[in-house]
């Protein structure tokens, strides 16, 4: 993963098919950056004032940097913020490779932050984009600051029968036969799917959340390379999970130095909820953020809860925390994500898991 790569120009391989434009929210703008092998669609908001530290968040599988706004604008007094496409998903055309694996990712990631000259970074990372995250700052440890991981995609032997399909899809024909057999469903049929698997409580999508999301997944079945992409990302999380000694991502999560943030829901279908315990013992500078009743999406239900947690992270670390090597470990938050205020004292842990959610 060199650091040296520059922008190149946009290939012409990897122009999108003429589709409706992707939504950007009031305050957001988008533009298109040209790497080498790739090209990456960001969005950003403007920074309340100057000088703010610089963020970047990277989303899940069938996810995009939509997935980021809302934190994005909670916290745009606190970071300079970006989000990326990854590779294949929401405004970023395949990679000239075709390789969707996490090291690529992860090399997408890196050859951005080092085009760009942002780092080090407040890196965050959802499911694939936890795993991405991880694999970033274990690797690059000086274009990351501090990490937040919301319930990132680690490997786990017990799969949870709700994670099942999803990760199916890794599985040589097996999108071919989904796509012929649900080529009837509506879009608000998926996007009600989507939001079953990835939300601790659907009720609290919004009628415009709601429609803006099938306006979204319209657009997404209209573009060729949607299912590929997908299918060759969860392979990619499957892959990653049975790699051994220094490139394991638990290995890897171990060589994390930066301050974490570990946000982890109670109600998450697809990443187990027990497997916080793990994650805390594994990164060496971490709290955890407990958030009983949110899912998947925990920066998407409750981003003012995730915000608030970040912001003590950026003080502490901030107050040299960090500097001096003080172990925050064990730390332990829980958030009435029903009341907005939280707990006292700490949760424990349940629940069984996999992967990832189309749409994560």
């Amino acid at each position: 993963m060199s650091s040296t790569e520059l922008p190149s120009a946009n290939p012409a391989a990897n122009v999108l098919p003429k589709v409706s434009p992707v939504r950007v929210a009031e305050g957001e703008r988008l533009r298109s950056v040209g790497l080498p092998g790739i090209t990456l669609t960001v969005r950003s908001r403007p920074p309340a004032r100057p000088g703010l530290p610089p963020a970047l968040f990277v989303h899940g599988l069938g996810g995009s940097s939509q997935n980021w706004s809302e934190l994005m604008q909670v916290l745009e007094a606190d970071v300079d913020g970006e989000a990326v496409d990854l590779p294949g998903f929401g405004d970023s055309p395949p990679p000239d490779d075709g390789d969707y694996s996490i090291t690529a990712h992860a090399r997408a990631v890196i050859r951005y932050l080092d085009a760009s000259g942002r780092g080090p970074v407040h890196l965050f990372g959802n499911s694939l984009g936890g795993a991405i995250a991880t694999r970033v700052s274990a690797v690059r440890p000086d274009l990351v600051r501090t990490l937040t991981l919301v319930s990132p995609a680690l490997p786990e032997l017990r799969v949870q029968r709700t994670a099942v399909p999803t990760a199916l899809l890794a599985l040589p024909g097996v999108v071919t036969l989904f796509t012929r057999l649900t080529k009837e469903w509506s879009a608000e049929q998926r996007v009600r799917g989507v939001m079953g698997l990835c939300y601790g409580d659907p009720a609290r999508v919004t009628e415009e959340g709601f429609r803006n999301a099938v306006q979204e997944m319209e657009r997404r079945l209209q573009l060729p390379y949607f299912w590929d992409a997908m299918s060759r990302s969860a392979r990619g999380i499957l892959n990653a999970y049975t790699l051994g000694g220094q490139h394991a991502l638990w290995r890897q999560a171990e060589r994390v130095l930066a301050p974490t943030l570990l946000v982890y829901g109670g109600r998450d279908q697809l990443i187990g909820y027990r497997m916080a315990a793990r994650a805390a013992r594994a990164f060496r500078h971490s709290r955890l953020l407990s958030l009983p009743e949110a899912g998947h999406v925990a920066m998407m239900e409750y981003p003012d809860l995730v915000a608030r947690a970040f912001r003590e992270l950026l003080a502490d670390s901030s107050s040299g925390d960090a500097a001096s090597g003080r172990s925050v470990s064990g730390r332990s938050v829980s958030g009435r994500s029903g009341s907005g205020e939280p707990d006292s004292g700490e949760r424990g842990f349940g629940g069984g898991a996999l992967t990832e959610a189309a749409g994560s």
